[in-house]
């Protein structure tokens, strides 16, 4: 079963309530948790372990051969990332920190000027606690896009999944290109907020691309005791999904997570009871 953790807000604690049920679905099944949240991975310190890398992320880098090129500016008009900067009468400047490797600059070059070379664009770690592995993509600093991250991670677990009971799939947080690449195929997604007036909207929105990419989904309400849980239950009953779980806000919870160690509590107990 491949379940994704994800939500419209940051912050609602979509990591914490993702290890901590990795963690309780582990006591006896094996799992495989999966954070594709690749801008800022965090799954890896709330579960306190070390990230072993395994792999870097490459992409396609044009590379121009000025002697052909003749400064038409083709490639810089077809690159939507804008990667490819064109003054005319001048060769074409490339931002390699922008480039996504679509090689749609390769394809409309009337001359054949650009080749392709390669660039590391992020890496793949590994890292094992009792019955959980946990991979983690991360993007590396200074890049844009981190869709062919998350695309690239899904690509590196796809033979392995079949080996364990549970993948759970820790997206970011968003409504966005790499929320969408980590959703891809998913069997059950479930998406945590909080009783904030932008999370019950945040809320909205990840349950309609929820609805859109076809994906059954569920909702857990974190530090659900802050504030009246009546608008996050409009929002889920307008789109047909139950509240599965509602995590207090509670001194013993907040003391778990700053110790970096997987919360505990009736409330996951109950969530991943549900999953079996």
């Amino acid at each position: 079963m491949i379940i994704a953790i994800t939500g419209g807000k940051g912050g609602t604690g979509k990591s914490t309530i993702a290890v901590a049920l990795a963690t309780e679905l582990a006591k006896d099944k094996n799992v495989l948790l999966v954070d594709a949240d690749v801008d800022c991975p965090n799954d890896y310190l709330l579960l306190s372990v070390k990230k072993k890398k395994i792999k870097d992320v490459t992409s396609m880098l044009p590379k121009f051969d000025f002697d052909k090129c003749i400064k038409c500016g083709s490639c810089a008009n077809v690159c939507r990332e804008h990667a490819i900067l064109f003054v005319k009468e001048k060769y074409p400047i490339l931002v390699p920190e922008q480039c996504i490797g679509c090689k749609a600059c390769m394809t409309v070059c009337p001359t054949g000027a650009i080749l392709e070379e390669k660039q590391v664009i992020g890496y793949i770690y590994g890292s094992e606690k009792d019955n959980i592995k946990l991979v983690t993509g991360e993007l590396k600093e200074g890049f844009e896009e981190s869709s062919p991250i998350v695309n690239a991670v899904k690509t590196h677990i796809y033979n392995e999944k079949e080996k364990y009971d549970y993948v759970i799939i820790d997206t970011a947080a968003g409504t966005h290109c790499s929320v969408i690449s980590a959703l891809r195929d998913v069997d059950y997604a479930i998406a945590v907020t909080e009783p904030t007036p932008l999370g019950e909207h945040d809320l909205a929105l990840i349950l309609r691309l929820a609805k859109t990419l076809g994906i059954k989904t569920d909702v857990v309400i974190n530090r659900a005791t802050i504030a009246n849980n009546k608008n996050s239950e409009n929002v889920a009953k307008k789109f047909g999904v139950e509240i599965i779980a509602r995590v207090p806000y509670s001194e013993e919870i907040l003391r778990q997570y700053s110790k970096g160690e997987p919360i505990k509590h009736k409330s996951i107990e109950t969530l991943a009871a549900k999953l079996k």
